[in-house]
């Protein structure tokens, strides 16, 4: 299987149609929180070397996944720039904050539901990236489809990582929990459009 094959077999539920819907009607949304979302998961990362710095195999993936992060969010604020989308405040989807709903209080089990959250978060970002591409203009379409790869490999990452956090301790059930609570946010009617929102209308 491709990646993103990998990603939807992963994934308990597709995008609904109308979010790809109201990504099409709301671009200079899309992009802001776009940029928003890249800058939130380079300081997740962060926050995890800080966290667990007697992780080498973690300290070296998540440094890697800032840089990469850090380098979107200027492609993104680069396009918007050409634009002329102003970088404005908007408040954060309910998306990662349900998601950090689920997680445990107390370590291992706290580091292996914040990645497994990751590993959803990058694997949703990867779908909607593919699912909207081939409906915008060249320039969205090349740059979404760029970061295919990169998603596909932040989401295998924080998997790996998680397997190895949880020992000899099956993560699949800790999976089979977060995926629900992610199918609930990503198909349950939304107040507003942001990138991880559920449909509007």
């Amino acid at each position: 299987m491709t990646d993103i094959q990998h990603i939807e077999a992963f994934l308990p539920c597709a995008t609904p149609d109308l979010w790809l819907e109201n990504a099409l009607n709301n671009q200079a949304i899309m992009l802001v929180d776009h940029a928003n979302c890249e800058k939130k998961a380079a300081s997740t990362a962060l926050n995890l070397i800080y966290r667990y710095t007697d992780n080498f195999e973690l300290l070296n993936k998540m440094s890697r996944l800032v840089r990469e992060e850090m380098r979107h969010f200027e492609q993104v604020i680069k396009i918007m720039k050409r634009r002329d989308i102003p970088y404005q405040h908007i408040s954060a989807s309910r998306y990662a904050a349900g998601l950090r709903e689920v997680v445990r209080k107390d370590d291992p089990g706290r580091l292996v539901d914040v990645l497994i959250v990751g590993a959803f978060i990058e694997a949703r970002s990867c779908e909607r990236f593919a699912k909207i591409a081939p409906h915008l203009d060249n320039e969205l379409k090349e740059f979404y489809q760029s970061l295919l790869k990169s998603e596909a490999r932040h989401y295998q990452d924080y998997l790996a990582l998680a397997t190895k956090a949880a020992g000899n301790e099956s993560i699949d059930q800790r999976i089979a929990v977060i995926s629900q609570c992610e199918q609930e946010l990503i198909e349950a009617p939304d107040t507003e459009f942001r990138f991880h929102s559920g449909p509007v209308g």
